[in-house]
C-alpha cells in the first residue's frame, strides 16, 4: 500500500511540473477514487474488527481486495467467510461492489453470493443507502454485523432460509453448521 502512496505523491510532482495537462475526465477519477483508497484503506487498518482480515492480492489496486469474516458468536460462529470487494472508478459517488464468495445459509445472502445490506444500496428509501460520506470501514463493520446484530430474517434477501428459520430455529441451526462444514473452513 506504500507503494501506491508513493505513487501518487512522484505523480503529484510530475504534474506539478508540467505547465499543460493533458489528463483525461475518466482518469481524473480514477486518481480521486485512489487518493480516497490510501486514506481510508489506512483507517480501515487501524479499525478493522477482531472478526476481520483484508488481504490485497495486489498491493498496488486498492481498489480490489478480500475480506474474511470469522464471527466469534451467533449462528455462523467456526465460520469463514470470503467477500470480494471491487471500488468502482466512480467511488465514493457509487458504493463498492462486494459478493460473498463462500457458500452460506443466511437470509441476508444468498447462495451464489449477493447481498442485501442496506449501505451498499445505490439508491435507498430509507435513507440508510450508500452516501459519499461512507468509507470502507463502514462496508466492512457492516458486513461484518451481517453475522449477528445485522441478521435479518424480517426483510431477507434469500427467502428460503428466512422461512426455514421461522419453521425450525434447531435444524436452521443444523443447516448453517453443515454448510459452515462444507464450505466455510
Amino acid at each position: 500500500m506504500l507503494t501506491l502512496a508513493s505513487k501518487l505523491k512522484r505523480d503529484d510532482g510530475v504534474k506539478g511540473s508540467r505547465t499543460a495537462t493533458t489528463t483525461s475526465d475518466s482518469t481524473r477519477r480514477v486518481s480521486v477514487r485512489d487518493r480516497l483508497l490510501v486514506k481510508e484503506v489506512a483507517e480501515l487498518e487501524a479499525n478493522l474488527p477482531c472478526t476481520c482480515k483484508v488481504n490485497f492480492p495486489d498491493p498496488n489496486k486498492l481498489h480490489y481486495f478480500n475480506l474474511t469474516v470469522s464471527p466469534d458468536e451467533s449462528y455462523y460462529q467456526g465460520g469463514r467467510f470470503q467477500f470480494e470487494i471491487e471500488v468502482p472508478d466512480a467511488y465514493n459517488m457509487v458504493p463498492p461492489k462486494v459478493k460473498c464468495l463462500t457458500r452460506i445459509w443466511h437470509p441476508n445472502i444468498t447462495e451464489t453470493g449477493e447481498i442485501c445490506l442496506s449501505l451498499l444500496r445505490e439508491h435507498s428509501i430509507d435513507g440508510t443507502g450508500w452516501a459519499p460520506t461512507r468509507t470502507l470501514k463502514d462496508v466492512v463493520w457492516g458486513l461484518n454485523s451481517l453475522f449477528t446484530d445485522l441478521l435479518n430474517f424480517d426483510d431477507p434477501l434469500n427467502i428460503e432460509a428466512a422461512e426455514h428459520h421461522l419453521k425450525d430455529k434447531d435444524e436452521y441451526r443444523n443447516k448453517v453448521e453443515d454448510y459452515i462444514k462444507r464450505y466455510a473452513r
